[in-house]
Protein backbone atom coordinates (compact mmCIF):
# COMPACT_ATOMS: atom_id res chain seq x y z
CA UNK A 1 0.00 0.00 0.00
CA UNK A 2 1.58 3.38 -1.07
CA UNK A 3 0.11 6.44 -0.02
CA UNK A 4 1.04 10.01 -0.52
CA UNK A 5 -0.07 13.65 -0.14
CA UNK A 6 0.95 16.00 -2.18
CA UNK A 7 1.59 19.93 -0.86
CA UNK A 8 0.56 21.12 -4.12
CA UNK A 9 -2.56 19.66 -3.74
CA UNK A 10 -5.91 21.70 -2.28
CA UNK A 11 -6.97 20.71 1.08
CA UNK A 12 -9.78 18.77 0.06
CA UNK A 13 -7.86 16.10 -2.09
CA UNK A 14 -6.92 14.27 1.29
CA UNK A 15 -4.66 11.52 1.35
CA UNK A 16 -4.39 9.38 -1.59
CA UNK A 17 -4.00 5.89 -1.07
CA UNK A 18 -2.92 3.25 -4.57
CA UNK A 19 -3.13 -0.24 -3.79
CA UNK A 20 -0.22 -1.90 -5.95
CA UNK A 21 -0.74 -6.18 -6.02
CA UNK A 22 2.24 -8.33 -5.81
CA UNK A 23 3.26 -9.93 -9.18
CA UNK A 24 3.57 -13.22 -7.72
CA UNK A 25 0.09 -12.66 -6.49
CA UNK A 26 -1.04 -11.17 -9.73
CA UNK A 27 0.26 -13.70 -11.56
CA UNK A 28 -1.31 -16.76 -9.78
CA UNK A 29 -4.69 -15.11 -9.60
CA UNK A 30 -4.53 -14.92 -13.62
CA UNK A 31 -3.31 -18.91 -13.52
CA UNK A 32 -5.73 -19.91 -11.88
CA UNK A 33 -8.60 -17.50 -13.71
CA UNK A 34 -7.01 -19.19 -17.38
CA UNK A 35 -7.04 -22.64 -15.94
CA UNK A 36 -10.97 -22.40 -15.18
CA UNK A 37 -11.38 -21.14 -18.45
CA UNK A 38 -9.41 -23.64 -20.43
CA UNK A 39 -10.90 -26.29 -18.61
CA UNK A 40 -14.70 -24.55 -18.87
CA UNK A 41 -13.88 -24.64 -22.38
CA UNK A 42 -12.82 -28.13 -22.60
CA UNK A 43 -16.07 -29.59 -21.35
CA UNK A 44 -18.09 -27.44 -22.95
CA UNK A 45 -16.68 -27.99 -26.85
CA UNK A 46 -17.87 -31.44 -26.19
CA UNK A 47 -21.37 -29.73 -25.51
CA UNK A 48 -21.19 -28.09 -28.42
CA UNK A 49 -20.20 -30.34 -31.11
CA UNK A 50 -23.53 -32.31 -29.18
CA UNK A 51 -25.39 -28.96 -29.85
CA UNK A 52 -27.12 -28.80 -26.90
CA UNK A 53 -27.86 -25.27 -25.20
CA UNK A 54 -25.38 -24.98 -22.77
CA UNK A 55 -21.77 -25.21 -24.93
CA UNK A 56 -18.72 -23.84 -25.22
CA UNK A 57 -19.71 -20.11 -24.27
CA UNK A 58 -21.58 -20.97 -21.37
CA UNK A 59 -20.00 -23.61 -19.68
CA UNK A 60 -16.40 -21.65 -20.12
CA UNK A 61 -17.84 -17.99 -18.80
CA UNK A 62 -19.30 -20.16 -15.96
CA UNK A 63 -16.34 -21.73 -14.80
CA UNK A 64 -14.25 -18.99 -14.86
CA UNK A 65 -16.42 -16.47 -12.78
CA UNK A 66 -17.01 -19.28 -9.71
CA UNK A 67 -12.94 -19.06 -10.26
CA UNK A 68 -12.96 -15.51 -10.01
CA UNK A 69 -15.23 -15.39 -7.27
CA UNK A 70 -13.46 -17.77 -5.25
CA UNK A 71 -10.31 -15.76 -6.04
CA UNK A 72 -12.12 -12.43 -4.85
CA UNK A 73 -13.87 -14.07 -1.67
CA UNK A 74 -10.38 -15.46 -0.48
CA UNK A 75 -8.79 -11.40 -1.34
CA UNK A 76 -11.59 -9.95 0.20
CA UNK A 77 -11.42 -11.82 3.07
CA UNK A 78 -7.93 -10.88 4.00
CA UNK A 79 -7.91 -7.33 3.08
CA UNK A 80 -11.26 -6.89 5.49
CA UNK A 81 -10.66 -10.27 8.06
CA UNK A 82 -14.36 -11.37 6.89
CA UNK A 83 -14.97 -14.90 6.18
CA UNK A 84 -13.85 -15.75 3.30
CA UNK A 85 -16.63 -18.58 2.11
CA UNK A 86 -19.58 -15.95 1.87
CA UNK A 87 -18.81 -15.09 -1.70
CA UNK A 88 -18.20 -18.28 -2.60
CA UNK A 89 -21.10 -19.59 -1.02
CA UNK A 90 -23.61 -17.50 -3.17
CA UNK A 91 -22.26 -19.53 -6.25
CA UNK A 92 -23.62 -22.27 -5.77
CA UNK A 93 -27.11 -21.24 -5.72
CA UNK A 94 -26.77 -18.86 -8.76
CA UNK A 95 -25.60 -21.52 -10.26
CA UNK A 96 -29.36 -23.70 -9.45
CA UNK A 97 -30.69 -21.02 -10.72
CA UNK A 98 -29.24 -21.52 -14.00
CA UNK A 99 -29.11 -24.56 -14.12
CA UNK A 100 -33.10 -24.39 -13.14
CA UNK A 101 -33.36 -22.13 -16.33
CA UNK A 102 -31.95 -24.75 -19.00
CA UNK A 103 -34.31 -27.74 -17.49
CA UNK A 104 -37.40 -27.75 -19.78
CA UNK A 105 -41.30 -29.31 -18.68
CA UNK A 106 -43.53 -29.71 -21.55
CA UNK A 107 -46.46 -31.92 -21.61
CA UNK A 108 -45.18 -34.66 -19.36
CA UNK A 109 -41.62 -34.57 -20.83
CA UNK A 110 -38.44 -33.57 -18.98
CA UNK A 111 -35.36 -32.10 -20.80
CA UNK A 112 -32.12 -30.94 -19.75
CA UNK A 113 -31.10 -32.91 -16.26
CA UNK A 114 -27.79 -33.56 -17.81
CA UNK A 115 -26.83 -30.15 -19.39
CA UNK A 116 -28.01 -28.72 -15.92
CA UNK A 117 -25.53 -31.36 -13.78
CA UNK A 118 -22.99 -30.60 -16.20
CA UNK A 119 -23.52 -26.46 -15.42
CA UNK A 120 -23.13 -27.56 -11.52
CA UNK A 121 -20.04 -29.59 -12.02
CA UNK A 122 -18.14 -27.00 -14.29
CA UNK A 123 -19.10 -24.35 -11.22
CA UNK A 124 -17.51 -26.80 -8.96
CA UNK A 125 -13.87 -26.79 -11.13
CA UNK A 126 -14.33 -23.21 -11.45
CA UNK A 127 -13.80 -23.24 -7.83
CA UNK A 128 -11.50 -25.69 -7.32
CA UNK A 129 -9.01 -23.99 -9.98
CA UNK A 130 -9.97 -20.44 -8.25
CA UNK A 131 -9.03 -22.09 -4.74
CA UNK A 132 -5.79 -23.46 -5.88
CA UNK A 133 -6.93 -26.96 -6.20
CA UNK A 134 -5.20 -27.33 -9.84
CA UNK A 135 -4.88 -31.11 -10.23
CA UNK A 136 -8.01 -31.45 -8.70
CA UNK A 137 -9.79 -29.17 -10.81
CA UNK A 138 -8.14 -30.90 -13.95
CA UNK A 139 -8.38 -34.75 -13.06
CA UNK A 140 -12.68 -33.66 -12.50
CA UNK A 141 -12.46 -32.24 -15.46
CA UNK A 142 -10.64 -35.47 -17.08
CA UNK A 143 -12.96 -37.43 -15.46
CA UNK A 144 -16.54 -35.07 -16.35
CA UNK A 145 -15.57 -35.77 -20.19
CA UNK A 146 -14.81 -39.22 -19.80
CA UNK A 147 -18.22 -39.70 -18.49
CA UNK A 148 -20.28 -37.51 -21.00
CA UNK A 149 -17.78 -39.50 -24.12
CA UNK A 150 -17.73 -42.85 -22.23
CA UNK A 151 -20.79 -43.20 -21.18
CA UNK A 152 -22.58 -41.85 -23.86
CA UNK A 153 -20.92 -44.52 -26.04
CA UNK A 154 -21.77 -47.49 -23.63
CA UNK A 155 -25.16 -46.56 -23.66
CA UNK A 156 -25.57 -46.53 -27.72
CA UNK A 157 -23.30 -49.19 -28.06
CA UNK A 158 -25.72 -51.79 -26.10
CA UNK A 159 -29.10 -49.81 -26.78
CA UNK A 160 -28.76 -48.81 -23.09
CA UNK A 161 -30.33 -45.17 -23.50
CA UNK A 162 -34.05 -44.72 -23.46
CA UNK A 163 -34.52 -42.87 -26.88
CA UNK A 164 -38.32 -40.88 -27.22
CA UNK A 165 -40.12 -42.02 -30.55
CA UNK A 166 -43.46 -40.62 -31.37
CA UNK A 167 -46.03 -43.47 -32.24
CA UNK A 168 -48.56 -42.79 -35.14
CA UNK A 169 -51.63 -45.22 -35.18
CA UNK A 170 -54.78 -45.32 -37.41
CA UNK A 171 -58.09 -46.70 -36.45
CA UNK A 172 -61.53 -46.50 -36.52
CA UNK A 173 -62.62 -46.26 -32.96
CA UNK A 174 -60.51 -44.11 -30.82
CA UNK A 175 -61.66 -45.96 -27.43
CA UNK A 176 -60.67 -49.26 -28.39
CA UNK A 177 -57.39 -47.99 -29.72
CA UNK A 178 -56.61 -45.93 -26.19
CA UNK A 179 -57.68 -49.26 -24.51
CA UNK A 180 -55.52 -51.68 -26.29
CA UNK A 181 -52.48 -49.22 -26.55
CA UNK A 182 -52.33 -48.50 -22.60
CA UNK A 183 -52.72 -52.06 -21.74
CA UNK A 184 -49.39 -53.01 -24.56
CA UNK A 185 -47.91 -49.82 -22.37
CA UNK A 186 -49.07 -51.33 -19.13
CA UNK A 187 -47.70 -54.13 -19.67
CA UNK A 188 -44.14 -52.82 -20.80
CA UNK A 189 -44.22 -50.25 -17.92
CA UNK A 190 -44.12 -47.51 -20.83
CA UNK A 191 -46.62 -44.22 -20.33
CA UNK A 192 -47.79 -41.92 -23.35
CA UNK A 193 -46.59 -39.09 -23.40
CA UNK A 194 -47.43 -35.83 -25.63
CA UNK A 195 -50.75 -37.93 -26.61
CA UNK A 196 -52.98 -35.86 -29.60
CA UNK A 197 -56.37 -37.72 -31.21
CA UNK A 198 -57.97 -36.62 -34.40
CA UNK A 199 -60.63 -37.57 -37.03
CA UNK A 200 -60.49 -38.04 -41.09
CA UNK A 201 -61.93 -39.81 -43.43
CA UNK A 202 -63.93 -41.62 -40.87
CA UNK A 203 -60.48 -43.18 -39.31
CA UNK A 204 -58.88 -41.77 -36.02
CA UNK A 205 -55.34 -41.04 -36.33
CA UNK A 206 -53.49 -40.90 -32.19
CA UNK A 207 -50.17 -39.62 -32.22
CA UNK A 208 -48.10 -40.14 -28.77
CA UNK A 209 -44.42 -40.16 -27.50
CA UNK A 210 -42.89 -43.26 -25.61
CA UNK A 211 -39.36 -43.03 -24.41
CA UNK A 212 -37.71 -46.31 -24.51
CA UNK A 213 -34.26 -48.82 -25.35
CA UNK A 214 -33.83 -50.30 -28.84
CA UNK A 215 -35.09 -53.35 -28.09
CA UNK A 216 -37.75 -51.92 -26.01
CA UNK A 217 -39.34 -50.05 -29.12
CA UNK A 218 -38.97 -53.11 -31.46
CA UNK A 219 -41.15 -55.40 -29.46
CA UNK A 220 -43.96 -52.43 -28.67
CA UNK A 221 -44.01 -51.97 -32.82
CA UNK A 222 -44.84 -55.54 -33.20
CA UNK A 223 -47.08 -55.71 -30.75
CA UNK A 224 -49.21 -52.56 -31.82
CA UNK A 225 -48.99 -54.17 -35.26
CA UNK A 226 -50.36 -57.62 -34.14
CA UNK A 227 -53.41 -55.51 -32.34
CA UNK A 228 -56.84 -55.96 -35.07
CA UNK A 229 -58.08 -52.79 -34.78
CA UNK A 230 -55.45 -50.87 -35.70
CA UNK A 231 -54.73 -50.86 -38.85
CA UNK A 232 -51.61 -48.69 -39.65
CA UNK A 233 -48.54 -47.54 -37.40
CA UNK A 234 -45.74 -45.09 -38.03
CA UNK A 235 -43.06 -44.31 -35.72
CA UNK A 236 -40.50 -41.11 -36.09
CA UNK A 237 -37.81 -39.80 -34.33
CA UNK A 238 -38.90 -37.59 -31.67
CA UNK A 239 -36.62 -34.90 -30.62
CA UNK A 240 -33.82 -36.46 -28.07
CA UNK A 241 -34.06 -35.20 -24.25
CA UNK A 242 -31.03 -35.43 -22.21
Amino acid sequence: MICCNSMNLPNWAGTYSFHFEPLWILGSNLFRVGLAAVLGGCIGLERELKHKPAGLRTNMFICLGAAMFTVLSAELAGEFTGDHTRVAAQIIPGIGFIGAGSILHSRGSVQGITTAATLFVVASVGMAAGGGMYLTAVLSTILILLSLIGLGFVETKFNLKPIPTLYEVYGENADELTNHINELLEDMHHVMESVQVSKSNGHYRMQFVVTSTLGERQRLLSSLQAVSCITRVNTFSAPERE
